[in-house]
């Protein structure tokens, strides 16, 4: 019974709000909708430039790894052919 009344209650507090905010408080809704546009604007774009700025660290680190990688390999395969001639 009580999932019912939340539901029933929680459709009242909905239509109530509603009708609060188009017949009693328009304007104010509005101001405070569109006083809210700056700061969103400016953090999502904040947010955007520090995934920017780490994608680009990501990026460098992976080449880093890379050029290390493939330096290793190198190295091991020129160990490998000393060993190999000094055997010989």
């Amino acid at each position: 019974m009580g999932k019912y009344l939340a539901i029933v209650f929680g459709v009242i507090a909905m239509i109530a709000g509603l009708y609060l905010v188009i017949f009693v408080w328009w304007r104010e809704f509005y101001e405070l909708v569109f006083g809210f546009i700056p700061p969103i604007l400016f953090f999502g774009g904040l947010i955007a430039v520090i995934a920017g700025i780490s994608s680009i660290k990501d990026a460098i680190r992976q080449k880093k790894l890379e050029a290390e990688a493939t330096a290793l390999q190198e190295d091991q395969k020129t160990e490998e052919q000393q060993t190999e001639t000094k055997q010989e």
